[in-house]
C-alpha cells in the first residue's frame, strides 16, 4: 500500500479544496501525492506541496491522475479518475462523458445510477459510489447534532456566476434593503467566474451587517451561518448537507427541500419562513440529503484511493478502449503545450 504515487491535476483554483483531502489520505497511507495546474490554482499551493511540470510527472509515472475537471491529459501516464466538482445543481449538463476517464469516483445514489447505465452501455469506464472528498473534512466539522438558529441570525448569500441562472442582479435591491436593518447579518460569497461589475456592487455593500468573502472553499463559510440564500447553484446542495435551510430563487429544480420563490417580493418572508426551521422542510432536507451524499464519517478519500486499488487490481481496464476523441486531445495538448508521443 505505501509508495504509491498520485498526481492531482487541477484546472481552477478550487481544486485545491476538492482534491487535498485526497493528498491527506494518500499521505496517511505512505504514498506521494504531486500537482499539476493547466489552470489557476498552483500559486496556491504550500511549501510542502509538490508542483510537477508535464516532463516531471513524465519521469515521475503516477499510479492515477485524480482530476475535479471534465477532461485530463491523456498522455499522462496512470489511471484517469475523476471525483467531480459540484453537486447535480439542475443545470442543463451535469454528465459528461467525454472519453478521458478510466473511473469515476461519484458522490451519492442518484449519481451512482446515472453513471451506470452509461457505464454499461458504453463499456469504456467503470463508475465506484464514494462520496465526495471534498466533504471530508467538512463532514467532521459539523459532526453531532444540528446547532440553534444564533441570537442574531447569519444568512449566506450565494449565487452561480451563469447570467441565465444567477439572481445576483434581480436581488442586489432586497439584499441592499435587509443588510441595513440590522436584524439579521449577511456573509456573501460568489462563484470565481462572477461578472466583475457584480461582484464590485456587492463588495460596495460592506458595512457593520455584511461583509464579503473571498473564500476559495465556500464550505469555510457554512458552520458560519444559519441558512443560505441562493439560484441555481451546486453549492446550495453542499450546504443542505448541514441539514440548515436554503431559500432559492427561480431554481432549475425546486422541491421540497427548498424554499423556492419567483419574485424579489417573496425574498424576506421566505427567509423568515427558513429561520423558523418548519418541521416538514428539515424533514426533507434530510431525506434529500441522504440521497445525494449519504456519507457522513469523512473518508470519502480513503473509499476513492481504495476503489483505484480495485480497478489496477482487476487489470486496470474497462471492457470496451476510450474513444480516439482527437479535437479534445488536440485541445489539451495546444493548452499544455505538449506535443510529444502520448504513451510513455
Amino acid at each position: 500500500m505505501s509508495g504509491k504515487r498520485y498526481l492531482l491535476y487541477g484546472s481552477e483554483r478550487y481544486a485545491l479544496a476538492i482534491l487535498r483531502p485526497l493528498q491527506e489520505a494518500i499521505r496517511a497511507r505512505g504514498g506521494e501525492a504531486a500537482w499539476f495546474f493547466d489552470g489557476p490554482g498552483a500559486e496556491d499551493l504550500r511549501p510542502d506541496e509538490r508542483l510537477l511540470t508535464v516532463q516531471d510527472v513524465r519521469q515521475w509515472r503516477p499510479l492515477a491522475v485524480i482530476t475535479s475537471s471534465n477532461a485530463v491529459p491523456h498522455f499522462f501516464p496512470g489511471v484517469k479518475v475523476e471525483t467531480f466538482h459540484g453537486f447535480d445543481a439542475g443545470k442543463p449538463r451535469h454528465i459528461y462523458i467525454r472519453g478521458f476517464f478510466d473511473l469515476y469516483c461519484t458522490t451519492g445514489p442518484g449519481d451512482t445510477a446515472r453513471f451506470q447505465v452509461l457505464a454499461d452501455r458504453l463499456g469504456h469506464f467503470s463508475v465506484a459510489e464514494t462520496g465526495w472528498p471534498k466533504l471530508d473534512p467538512f463532514m467532521r466539522e459539523i459532526a453531532g447534532p444540528l446547532p440553534p438558529v444564533r441570537e442574531r441570525p447569519v444568512i449566506l448569500y450565494h449565487s452561480t456566476f451563469s447570467p441565465s441562472w444567477s439572481a445576483a442582479e434581480t436581488l442586489y435591491g432586497e439584499v441592499k434593503r435587509l443588510s441595513r436593518d440590522g436584524r439579521w447579518r449577511w456573509i456573501v460569497s460568489f462563484h470565481p467566474k462572477m461578472n466583475r461589475a457584480t461582484r464590485e456592487k456587492f463588495i460596495a455593500l460592506q458595512n457593520e451587517h455584511l461583509r464579503f468573502a473571498d473564500n476559495d472553499n465556500i464550505l469555510e463559510l457554512f458552520p458560519q451561518v444559519d441558512m443560505m440564500c441562493s439560484d441555481t447553484s451546486s453549492a446550495l446542495n453542499e450546504f443542505l448537507l448541514t441539514g440548515k435551510p436554503v431559500v432559492t430563487f427561480r431554481n432549475r429544480r425546486p422541491g421540497p427541500q427548498l424554499i423556492d420563490i419567483a419574485d424579489p417580493a417573496q425574498f424576506e418572508p421566505a427567509i423568515e419562513q427558513a429561520l423558523s426551521r418548519p418541521p416538514v422542510l428539515m424533514r426533507a432536507i434530510r431525506e434529500y440529503a441522504d440521497s445525494i451524499h449519504p456519507y457522513r464519517d469523512g473518508r470519502s478519500s480513503e473509499r476513492v484511493l481504495e476503489a483505484i486499488d480495485a480497478f489496477v487490481a482487476a487489470g486496470g481496464r474497462n471492457r470496451r478502449p476510450k474513444p480516439a476523441n482527437l479535437w479534445r486531445k488536440f485541445k489539451i495538448r495546444r493548452r499544455i503545450g505538449y506535443w510529444g508521443p502520448a504513451r510513455w
